[in-house]
């Protein structure tokens, strides 16, 4: 007879192979279309709520491997909330304006049509720009498996968006913390417009490094009691020289004046000797307060140069005296600023000498106008030339230098009128600064990882007051008026709520489209003669930065509460969207816009390199889409240590898909021996209730981990007990009573009804990331396992006192792991040496302790006894345990092999055992009915 057709074997639908990139698209469109993240927003069991804030991603290209990683970190976060029963928001955004979506307009008409365009005209093809990537985007997103409110999503370019990112604007003009003042920053010559320093990355660049003397007038030579000196400066910038209006030094530094006549810091004069700038021979000794307010003679020019303190001035390297253009330089113009120095412009937008050069005599009449027009990086080699013998030393070298990071071109630092934030006037009811508020309130902030707060701490104790105006078409205006007659601002809270009004009708192309008269209400028409507009636009950062307020604050969105309880991005968003969010807050309100921030690394290719297309090592979400699938892409977000840089490429996507195969092969396993599950029993066996233990204490401190977004090591507990105890040691044992009992079978319905705590509790934890996996499986399980649920959005964290049957039990498992692992080493040599094939040849006895009745279940051999009388011994061995030693013997089976469970317990030689003789009549009577 075949027995097999007698045996309950497996059975289920859920395939093995998941054809995730077949699959998931259909699933994820029907989430769609039953507007799945509405029920999941709508549905909490409890009263707290989570709101994780969108730092939006620039709508310009393709998304890439680390917008990826962002988006599915944030819905990973947000399913995890979601599942403990909270109140969940999330509504994903875009940042729309800015210089790279201006630049590929321009590429796209050509610059020439660009500037006889309309600035109207220019915005409305960036807008459409912005529009098409925006739809493009969305669905690559949602692609991943991500959900959210993508149906009303936020964009900084939408009418009433721009009016409350100006609205911002004005309630930070009103509190005073905002002024124009002309001040060196970062000056984009190749994209002209004024950069914060988020805008700036830093490059290896080769430089000049020159010794210039200025000879100091007769009048100072005097009150140092010499003859002569001059004034050795070391500058890297040679261009810069034109605009010099003094030379710094140390107050409380020693300087000296060598016999060959120059002025050099005491500890530098030996520096010096060795290039061969001087003898190194001291003639006298001065502080360097000896030397302010005396003068010296720019030798490009004959202008007065004023010889001033700073406390800038190190001495590392150079000379100790530092060349000072307050228009070049932040420390310079800080310095001059105390001693009320002109500040100097003679550059352009593009980074070219303009008529100032004339204007001010920078240069020698016989040589300014070949410079006038020469960008100045160009000009380094003319400058030098004209220094003469005034030059006493020139090299070159190669340091660490700001470069625009849309242009990808080196910076200069120029002054210009711009507007700033101010960081450090008082203001509001406590009177302190904008850094001081900054500052306690991310003392309030809670961190992942907590090394962050340093971060992102000791960039607000540095930073300068924040640049907020760029000069570009693409951007909402910093729509103010200046009164011509006064100079001075209109702030008047009718004429700010009134343009704000007209932003939230037609949007800020009305600022350009309008003249003053149309944007002023009817108490200040006739003021319109007397205003003139101020034309700056909006540093994009400023845009999001303000994105809490026209997003969680305006109520415009259901898009959840402010503060956020989450602001999550790549961590160089300390310096960018983290700091612009907190200074807008903390100007605005006096706190912080969130209440924990997580920050991620960036994505690297296996050998830690960074990604390029040059390099050919990119990856693309859209091919492992097409190759793997989504749930291996996310599964290997969560595998990742995302805290630091991430590292993928397909020798990766291999291994984590392998982890994926265990996985998912273990639900199926479940779900096909649970798929005959009649109900729920409690649970009979020490066995069971140890493994339903085990899974609910490891399970759950997987969700603790996943709770404090630790998703590797949640994963890596999942997986040590899935591959360690459930299928490596529950699973395996449990097959023959799966198999081989009756369908009523006491012991077969407890092993069911812990697979099914143990599944339902396996899909909970894991479903905000393995999400479409989970969904499907749960398409296939029992009636029982869904628990009256529609689908996995319905699941909840089954507990503990949920199974009945679940006392306590005073066996040891961890003993008893210990006499399995033994085992299993002798097993292995019995295979080895071809002595046994199966376990189930076996015949256990335990010689003075073990008392526990399922051992032969635990260990799957056919018998178990205390007496080795009459059995032929094939191998001895000893556990020790707590220094306690326990004895053990192996010796083959005395029974018959039954037919049909493979079990050395029959009777009868090729007859079946009393077990499956039951099972088979009960079978047969149960087809007879």
């Amino acid at each position: 007879m075949d027995y097999k057709d007698t045996l309950i074997l497996p059975n289920t639908d859920f395939p093995m192979r998941g054809n995730l990139p077949q699959n998931e698209p259909h699933v994820y469109q029907k989430w769609r279309e039953d507007s799945v993240y509405t029920r999941m927003r709508d549905r909490a069991t409890s009263k707290q709520s989570f709101t994780l804030h969108d730092g939006p991603p620039y709508a310009n290209g393709h998304i890439h491997i680390g917008h990826a990683l962002n988006k599915i970190l944030k819905d990973i976060v947000i399913k995890l909330h979601y599942f403990q029963g909270q109140k969940i928001a999330y509504t994903p955004g875009w940042d729309c304006h800015g210089l790279p979506i201006e630049q590929k307009v321009e590429e796209k008409i050509g610059k020439e049509k660009k500037d006889t365009l309309p600035k109207t005209q220019i915005r409305e093809l960036c807008r459409e720009w912005a529009r098409d990537f925006i739809e493009i985007q969305s669905k690559e997103f949602q692609d991943l498996g991500i959900l959210g409110d993508f149906t009303h999503p936020y964009k900084t370019m939408d009418f009433a968006f721009e009016a409350d990112i100006y609205r911002a604007l004005c309630e930070i003009a009103k509190k005073g913390l905002l002024t124009e003042r002309s001040k060196p920053v970062f000056w984009s010559w190749a994209a002209k417009s004024a950069l914060a320093e988020a805008e700036v990355e830093y490059q290896d660049k080769e430089d000049y490094s020159i010794f210039v003397g200025f000879e100091l007038t007769q009048d100072s030579c005097q009150k140092l009691d010499v003859t002569q000196a001059k004034a050795v400066i070391w500058t890297t910038t040679p261009w810069t020289l034109p605009a010099n209006q003094a030379i710094c030094l140390n107050a409380n530094e020693e300087y000296v004046i060598t016999t060959d006549h120059y002025i050099i810091a005491k500890p530098l004069v030996s520096n010096l000797k060795e290039l061969g700038i001087t003898k190194g021979e001291i003639l006298k000794t001065y502080k360097g307060k000896d030397f302010e307010n005396l003068h010296a003679i720019n030798p490009l020019n004959d202008r007065i140069s004023t010889l001033i303190l700073g406390d800038h001035v190190l001495m590392s390297g150079g000379s100790g005296l530092v060349h000072t253009a307050p228009g070049h330089g932040e420390d310079d113009y800080y310095a001059c600023l105390k001693y009320d120095i002109e500040v100097l412009m003679p550059v352009d937008d593009s980074g070219c000498y303009d008529e100032t050069l004339k204007l001010k005599a920078l240069l020698r009449d016989d040589v300014v106008d070949t410079f006038i027009g020469q960008h100045v990086f160009k000009a380094n080699e003319g400058i030098l030339e004209l220094l003469g013998k005034n030059l006493l030393h020139c090299s070159t070298f190669t340091h660490s230098y700001p470069f625009c990071w849309r242009t990808h071109k080196p910076v200069i630092y120029r002054a210009t009128k711009q507007w700033f934030i101010l960081m450090d006037k008082p203001f509001g009811t406590e009177s302190k600064t904008l850094r001081e508020v900054a500052l306690d309130e991310l003392q309030k902030v809670r961190f992942y990882p907590e090394h962050g707060r340093n971060r992102i701490t000791s960039m607000i104790q540095n930073r300068p007051d924040w640049c907020i105006s760029r000069q570009r078409d693409w951007g909402v205006p910093i729509a103010f008026f200046k009164d011509k007659r006064t100079d001075s601002v209109v702030l008047d809270p009718q004429v700010l709520d009134f343009v704000a009004q007209i932003f939230d009708r037609e949007g800020c192309d009305a600022w350009w489209s309008k003249d003053i008269e149309e944007l002023l209400p009817p108490s200040h028409k006739a003021q319109s003669v007397h205003y003139e507009k101020i034309h700056h636009i909006l540093d994009v950062w400023f845009d999001s930065g303000s994105t809490w307020k026209a997003v969680l604050e305006s109520k415009a969105y259901n898009a959840g509460e402010y503060p956020a309880d989450m602001y999550l991005e790549g961590s160089d968003q300390h310096r960018g969207w983290f700091q612009s969010s907190l200074l807008i807050s903390c100007a605005i309100h006096q706190r912080a816009p969130y209440k924990h921030i997580l920050t991620h690394g960036f994505t690297m290719d296996e050998r830690g390199e960074k990604m390029s297309k040059s390099k050919g090592n990119v990856i693309a979400p859209q091919e492992i889409l097409k190759n793997y699938g989504s749930d291996i892409l996310r599964l290997w977000v969560a595998l990742s240590d995302y805290q630091n840089d991430q590292r993928i490429s397909q020798n990766i996507l291999k291994q984590v898909s392998e982890q994926y195969k265990k996985i998912r092969n273990t639900i199926r396993f479940l779900l096909a021996n649970t798929q005959d599950l009649q109900a729920i029993t409690p649970l009979s066996s020490d066995i069971d209730r140890y493994i339903v233990s085990l899974a609910n204490e490891e399970l759950e401190h997987a969700l603790e981990l996943f709770l404090q977004y630790d998703f590797t090591k949640g994963f890596s507990v999942i997986m040590n007990f899935v591959s360690t105890h459930l299928s490596g040691v529950y699973m395996d044992l449990c097959k023959d009573s799966l198999y081989c009992d009756s369908l009523d079978s006491t012991r077969r319905q407890s092993i069911q009804s812990a697979m099914a705590f143990i599944l339902k509790k396996l899909l909970f934890v894991i479903a905000p990331t393995l999400t479409y996996t989970v969904y499907e499986a749960f398409g296939y399980a029992n009636a029982h396992i869904k628990d009256q649920a529609l689908d996995i959005f319905d699941l909840c964290n089954p507990t503990l006192q949920s199974v009945a049957g679940m006392q306590s039990s005073e066996v040891d498992f961890a003993r008893l792991m210990k006499i399995r692992e033994k085992f299993g080493e002798i097993l292995d040599e019995l295979k080895k040496d071809k002595i046994i094939k199966s376990s189930l040849e076996l015949h256990l006895i335990s010689t003075n302790a073990c008392e526990f009745s399922e051992i032969d279940r635990w260990l799957i051999v056919s018998s178990w006894g205390k007496s080795d009388e009459d059995f032929v011994i094939l191998k001895r061995f000893v556990v020790d345990i707590d220094g306690t030693q326990e004895h053990f013997a192996i010796a083959k089976a005395k029974a018959h092999k039954c037919p049909r469970c493979w079990q050395f317990v029959a009777t009868n030689a090729e007859e079946v055992c009393a077990r499956c003789q039951e099972a088979i009549e009960k079978q047969n009577t149960t087809h007879k009915a």
